[in-house]
This record gives C-alpha cells, sequence and structure tokens, in this order.
C-alpha cells in the first residue's frame, strides 16, 4: 500500500492493472486479490478510482494506491 499526501493543488494521473480481474493461480493454486486506488480527500470524503484515472487533488489529500497479490501456486502438476 502506497500513500502519497498531496502539498499543492495538481493534476493526478493513474495507469496501473488488475483493478477489475485478479491475477490468476497456477497449477491449482488460488486466484489473487485485486488492487485498488482511491483518493481520501482532505475532509475525509473517499473516492475510488479505476486503473486507469485522472483525477484533480488539493492539499490534504491523499492517493492511496493498493498493488494486487498475485495468484498462488499450487502443488498439482502439469500434464
Amino acid at each position: 500500500i502506497r500513500r502519497i499526501r498531496f502539498l499543492e493543488a495538481m493534476d493526478v494521473s493513474i495507469l496501473s492493472g488488475r483493478r477489475s480481474t485478479v491475477p490468476h493461480g497456477l497449477f491449482g493454486g488460488e486466484a489473487g486479490q485485486s488492487g485498488r486506488n482511491q483518493v481520501v480527500r482532505a475532509d475525509g470524503q473517499v473516492e475510488s478510482l479505476g486503473g486507469r484515472a485522472t483525477t484533480t487533488v488539493s492539499p490534504g489529500d491523499t492517493l492511496v494506491v493498493e498493488t494486487p497479490g498475485g495468484g498462488g501456486y499450487g502443488l498439482t502438476k502439469p500434464e
């Protein structure tokens, strides 16, 4: 999880993957969790962002980027 707090107003863009689909597991391993992008406004309001988004932030706003986890590796050998 990365949190970036802004000290000045600016436009912010993010380009990230695995926000709507999860990372697949391999050889019977379970899927990983999807990631998430949010802006937490200085007043506490939370704005969800997709994997590709642009928004304007103000001083005191925080961008929160949660990187997705990888899929698991199972014990089943491929045939």
